[in-house]
């Protein structure tokens, strides 16, 4: 237990990471926001990544915002966000600030690793420079740095962090192999060393983006066959017979992840002159969805001869995916927002979801599960996550005759909907 690790950053990455880590070695988990700390300290997590048993394992595990109680470590593991703006260009503002912080606590000999999604350069180009900047130190010479991707799936109880093959990465080969065997040491999956922290990074970038252009092409398929009349998801089940037909299904594309990080490859891209054809067309057809299925709701509401505005729509769901609380980037707002311009009345039930966070990020207010009166008098009813605690609903309970039932995500009987995508 002589390796002493610093986590910059405790959300849904850097937590789970942490707690690893604090079972073997000395780890301080460092975070800006001190009710998150606070939290943690009373071995609370907010994500429902960890449990407060799991917190308590982590024996050699504190949590702070000094930077002095970080100074002492070998390894810096950052793990903040790396959103995108309201033009969909890459922010950096929480990896330089975290870039920062580190490079005032870097001591001669440590190594930085970078788990944060970012387009291939970043960390030597971008991150580095903060580092020597704020430090006083020489990269390669007095200091290292190393990228390893994070590889979370949030609300995954079975794909856990150490349950994940991890990729890894080194400034140079002795760091490298200093890095593989940090990770090796608590990645029961087993970890796989790149050659260089640039491929590391580009392998990262493409996972999600291919995951984004494979969705936004069943996605296409759905706007196809919905003016075939043909109900996609028949059609997917059938070419699902093939051995190697690849399982996606049409839906809203939003989290942290498989909508923000392609933008990160096309904006590095762009910037050497080279403009991504495939990559932005996924991203368009995917942005476009949250309307498209307003759309398809009112229609369909039209159709049994509804009015359309004053109506009364209850919206089931809106964490970005099912059975977890995380709310970032969840295009269930685009259709709620969208409904709301057509003049629907829109009630929102969640129950992951914190009603303080939705009320802070979006303005939106959360409701109980109607109770059967008020569902019978609803006109539209929108499945947005397939969370299982829905499954315990009645749906014959939205029992008025020109009820709308609509599923994206196509988890109900097709014999109780009006549509799904």
């Amino acid at each position: 237990m002589t390796k002493k690790v610093a986590i910059i950053g405790l959300g849904y990455v850097g937590l789970p990471l942490a707690v690893e880590f604090g079972k073997k070695y000395t780890v301080v988990g460092f975070d800006i926001d001190p009710r998150r700390l606070a939290e943690l300290r009373d071995g609370h997590d907010r994500t429902l990544e960890v449990s407060a048993a799991d917190l308590k394992a982590a024996g050699h595990l504190s949590f702070s915002n000094s930077i002095d109680d970080i100074r002492p470590s070998d390894f810096f593991i950052v793990t903040v966000p790396t959103p995108i703006d309201e033009y969909n260009r890459p922010d950096l503002t929480p990896l330089i600030k975290a870039s920062e912080t580190v490079g005032k606590a870097l001591r001669p000999g440590a190594v930085v690793v970078y788990e944060s999604t970012v387009y291939p350069g970043c960390t030597e180009d971008d991150c580095v420079p903060v580092l020597e900047k704020f430090s006083g130190l020489k990269f390669n010479q007095d200091f290292f740095c190393g990228y390893s991707p994070e590889r979370i799936n949030p609300g995954d109880k079975v794909h856990t962090v150490t349950k994940i093959r991890k990729i890894t990465s080194g400034s140079t080969p002795e760091v490298a192999r200093a890095v593989n065997e940090l990770y090796s040491s608590i990645i029961t999956a087993g970890t796989h060393l790149a050659p260089s922290i640039k491929v590391a990074e580009a392998a990262k970038i493409i996972e999600n983006s291919q995951r984004d252009i494979n969705i936004a092409f069943v996605n296409e398929l759905s706007l196809i066959f919905e003016r075939m009349g043909i109900d996609t998801l028949d059609v997917l089940e059938a070419a699902g017979t093939k051995w190697n037909f690849l399982p996606f299904r049409p839906g809203l594309v939003g989290g942290h992840c498989i909508g923000v990080d392609p933008y990160y490859l096309t904006h590095k891209a762009e910037s050497l002159g080279y403009h991504p054809e495939i990559i932005l067309a996924g991203r368009r057809l995917n942005d476009n969805m949250p309307a498209h299925v307003a759309n398809r709701i009112v229609k369909l509401m039209i159709q049994k001869g509804q009015r359309v505005q004053g109506s009364s729509v209850l919206v089931l769901g809106l964490t970005f995916k099912e059975n977890c609380p995380d709310i970032r980037n969840s295009k269930v707002i685009g259709v709620i927002r969208e409904l709301q311009d057509y003049g629907c009345n829109v009630t929102i039930h969640d129950p992951w979801a914190d009603a303080a966070d939705v009320r802070h990020e979006y303005g939106l207010e959360l409701s109980p599960l109607p109770d059967v009166e008020t569902q019978a008098a609803m006109d539209a009813v929108v499945l947005a996550v397939a969370h299982e605690r829905f499954r315990e609903i009645d749906f014959t309970g939205f029992s008025k005759k020109d009820v709308v039932i609509f599923d994206i995500k196509s988890a109900l009987s097709k014999d109780l909907i009006s549509g799904r995508l």
